[in-house]
């Protein structure tokens, strides 16, 4: 199994999801079969390395075929998609890990762990916000208590937008153990857990956005509950220094997906009708507007290729895609009318959900705040 193959079959289950938009665009839940579907495509070997049976390569090798899959995926359910790119997302802290480390037997025992999980099918995806973080993961206020193992704790703490609850086996957070300076990235087995309380998980609050509905990004609240701190301590801002640079691509490829998507539908449309001059002329600027984030996407993905620090160059491309992006789906909805914010079409629901790309990490207070810092440094 390769890259192309694995793309080749997403791409297929995308157009059939498609062929279901509107009923798929008013859901607030995700069906277990979709995910079901995409495992046995093999979307879930992306966090697997190659020589654990797996697609993964390098970061260099592998961010664009997988950005690729999830683009296709987009056009047919955003929801689903943007679930998927937490897995990747999050295993790629170990993916993407020093390889000193692997002569840890503490960090090899624990990959191959997780690794394991990934050829038996699991989906891993992220719980790490907390409310009043601004996104911030240094501002953790999870607690974390030592238990008997040397990676064994158990975490105590409010934590939101895990994307995929429910569905997700496994998912990777942050907390602070006791004395520390930084919180510490840790993961945590959600499997056949119930969230009443009676086994250290509470859901607080179901997910109920304007945007990417269907994506159960849950609120959860953690009483002591067991969990796994990585094997590379203190890893906390190495982790988010080498892996940021692909999430950032992951979280794009899924707007510019729906973007795809939309500008399509729009001009299938528009070519039934007559259109007069500022129809003619806002939808040359959608056209434009779509060039643009192509042509910033192809450079996110050309700096990760370096193999040079990308983050700069990526949150450049994801701050300036999730701008475009909107203003190109509310031009789309101008020109398409009043109709458009209609439940019965799915531009208004595209436009909430490429609204989401500025809310992703980072949020856009965030964004620039690091954009800043990361511009002195040029």
């Amino acid at each position: 199994m390769n890259f192309n193959d694995v793309h080749d079959r997403v791409a297929s289950i995308s157009a059939a999801f498609a062929l279901d938009r509107s009923s798929r665009q008013v859901r607030r839940h995700l069906e277990t079969s979709d995910f079901d579907k995409l495992r046995s495509a093999g979307l879930h070997l992306v966090g697997l390395p190659v020589d654990a049976g797996g697609l993964w390569k390098s970061v260099s090798e592998s961010t664009r075929p997988i950005c690729q899959m999830l683009r296709s995926l987009a056009r047919g359910d955003s929801s689903v998609a943007l679930v998927c790119a937490m897995h990747p997302a999050v295993l790629s802290y170990w993916l993407t890990a020093p390889a000193e480390l692997s002569e840890r037997s503490l960090w090899r025992h624990q990959c191959q762990d997780i690794f394991t999980s990934v050829r038996d099918g699991h989906w891993w995806g992220t719980i790490t916000s907390e409310p009043g973080s601004g996104g911030d993961i240094t501002q953790s206020r999870t607690s974390a208590s030592h238990g008997e193992g040397e990676t064994s704790y158990f975490i105590s703490g409010q934590k939101h937008f895990g994307s995929g609850s429910g569905v997700m086996s496994f998912m990777v957070t942050t907390a602070r153990p006791e004395g520390a300076d930084l919180p510490e990235w840790f993961y945590i087995d959600l499997r056949n857990v119930p969230w009443d309380g009676s086994h250290g998980v509470t859901i607080t609050s179901e997910w109920d956005g304007h945007g990417m509905i269907a994506t159960q990004s849950h609120s959860l609240k953690f009483d002591n509950f067991p969990a796994t701190r990585m094997a590379w301590s203190h890893s906390l801002l190495p982790v988010a220094a080498s892996a940021g640079g692909f999430i950032g691509c992951l979280f794009t490829a899924v707007i510019v997906g729906i973007l795809d998507e939309a500008v399509a539908e729009g001009r299938k449309i528009l070519s039934t009708r007559e259109l007069g001059s500022f129809e003619r002329t806002e939808w040359i600027r959608v056209e434009l507007d779509h060039w643009l984030v192509e042509q910033a996407f192809e450079g996110m993905l050309r700096a990760i290729e370096s193999g040079a620090d990308a983050r700069c160059e990526v949150l450049k491309g994801k701050t300036i895609i999730a701008e475009i992006s909107e203003s190109a789906l509310t031009r789309v909805c101008r020109i398409l009318g009043g109709s458009s914010l209609g439940r019965r079409s799915p531009f208004g629901f595209w436009l909430n959900d490429v609204r989401a790309l500025g809310f992703l990490r980072p949020p856009w207070p965030l964004a620039f705040e690091t954009l800043e810092a990361l511009l002195e440094l040029d």
